[in-house]
């Protein structure tokens, strides 16, 4: 069976034991896989619940207020979750814009100066190891393909990923929900539990516990170890939670 990756066919024959172990690991023929999806879910949540664990802190030591702590909470949360929404949208369009400006400038190059960008392509295959007559006729197979040639100095002279795999609206959409989920962490205590101490401490357990397995979590889908994974997550939460409750001891000792 011929494969078809990223919507075009190419003429490799594959089992069906094949094709599914490089559909898993692809994600799925075209970007955006799992392990996309899970940075961005790391970066929305953790970002989330390190910031407003470190408000809810602050103003619960400042106030000891339970009303005040959960609308601070709640406006934290919605201006953490919005704004990392707005910020992976910014970004994943940024970079499309570069990979598109990039392309056509090699697109020109290639037009314009073909002989400099066919000693650019076997200058890329010759830091392989490719050398006499195997490197002539890769740099010749390339170059007589401008859909290939440019494939080729793009991802291997620029190290540009393919911009049709970036999707802005679904990267704010992953990671603004992660924010807000993981902003409801050290807040939802403040709502469930009536003594502000308590609830500080519920808070505080909660929040770092949440921390630590995600790390784990992160690395048993990746690699490394899962308890220090944890706790590197558990330890940036905690500085957070530190300073928040430094600053809110302050300035409640101020008032």
């Amino acid at each position: 069976m011929l494969a078809k990756i990223d919507g075009e066919s190419v003429g490799v024959k594959l089992t069906q034991r094949e094709r599914e172990h490089i559909f898993a690991e692809r994600g799925g023929f075209g970007g955006g896989g799992k392990g996309e999806i899970l940075r961005q879910v790391i970066l929305g949540g953790q970002d989330g619940l390190v910031n407003v664990l470190g408000i809810v802190l602050g103003v619960a030591t400042a106030t000891m207020d339970a009303s005040v702590i959960i609308i601070a909470g709640i406006a934290a949360t919605v201006a953490e979750s919005l704004s990392m929404g707005a910020v992976a949208y910014t970004s994943s369009r940024a970079e499309q814009d570069h990979y598109w400006a990039e392309l056509e400038k090699e697109k020109r190059e290639i037009r314009e100066m073909p002989e400099i960008e066919k000693k650019e392509i076997e200058l890329v295959y010759y830091k392989k190891g490719f050398r006499g007559k195997a490197l002539a006729s890769i740099v010749r197979h390339i170059t007589s393909d401008e859909k290939l040639w440019l494939d080729v100095m793009m991802n291997e002279e620029l190290g540009l990923a393919d911009a049709k795999n970036i999707n802005p609206a679904k990267e704010a959409l992953v990671v603004g929900l992660a924010s807000f989920g993981g902003s409801l962490m050290p807040l939802a205590p403040f709502v469930l539990v009536a003594d502000v101490q308590s609830a500080m401490v519920a808070s505080a357990a909660l929040s770092l516990l949440t921390l630590f397995v995600a790390g784990a979590i992160k690395a048993k889908i990746t690699i490394g170890n899962w308890a220090k994974s944890g706790l590197e997550m558990l330890a940036i939460g905690g500085l957070a939670g530190i300073a928040g409750y430094a600053v809110g001891a302050l300035l409640g000792v101020k008032n």
